[in-house]
């Protein structure tokens, strides 16, 4: 799929969304985390622990964790796959590079398309906010050497699609339908089930290691 025919709705408002860098962040990035090796709550909690640390960076949210069968290479584990949304002033390619290097600090090899792996990051969409008012904005469709906002192949998959509707109906209700409605028509959600709900996406309660 090509950013051609994959148009989000522009809007010209929605509700305000928490925003614990800076209430003038232009961006809100919806994240996709991924991870079936070793203690996977632990790669994907010390995933978003990790990118806010960086001081234009803050959590706004995280959809529940899903246990998901593996797509593409099957002979693996299940994995565990949570959308989380952070808030920065950094632009989306250095919020990408920023991630990538979040992957390697928790031990990410690419040996395998499609492969085992301890963590995989996404940046799925992002909302940039008008700077004269925070609540109001549009989604961001770009695509260079480096990154395609939005993922090319998010709506392919259920265990994209599903927690990133539970968030964004969460952070802008007034944004969701257009997901909900490929949701709704995407096969293979049977393979995605609930493993856990979070409570909270505080920076402090996150491990430090």
């Amino acid at each position: 799929m090509n950013t051609s025919e994959f148009q989000p709705p522009s809007a010209s408002r929605s509700d305000p969304v928490p925003a614990p860098v800076s209430a003038t962040s232009p961006y809100l990035a919806y994240i996709g985390l991924g991870s079936n090796l070793g203690d996977r709550e632990r790669h994907l909690t010390d995933s978003l622990a990790l990118l806010v640390r960086h001081p234009e960076v803050g959590a706004a949210g995280g959809s529940p964790m899903y246990e998901t069968d593996p797509i593409g290479y099957l002979e693996q584990d299940s994995f565990l796959n949570q959308v989380v949304a952070v808030r920065t002033s950094l632009e989306p390619e250095a919020l990408y590079r920023l991630m990538a290097e979040t992957e390697l600090r928790l031990g990410r090899t690419r040996d395998i398309r499609w492969g085992p792996r301890t963590l995989d990051m996404d940046m799925l969409l992002v909302w940039r906010s008008e700077p004269s008012d925070p609540a109001a904005g549009a989604w961001l469709t770009f695509d260079t050497d480096s990154l395609t906002v939005p993922h090319p192949r998010m709506l392919e998959r259920a265990f994209v699609l599903i927690p990133l509707v539970d968030l964004v109906r969460r952070l802008q209700p007034e944004e969701a339908g257009w997901l909900e409605r490929h949701l709704d028509k995407l096969e293979g959600k049977g393979g995605v089930q609930l493993w856990k709900k979070i409570k909270s996406l505080n920076a402090s309660e996150h491990s430090e290691s």
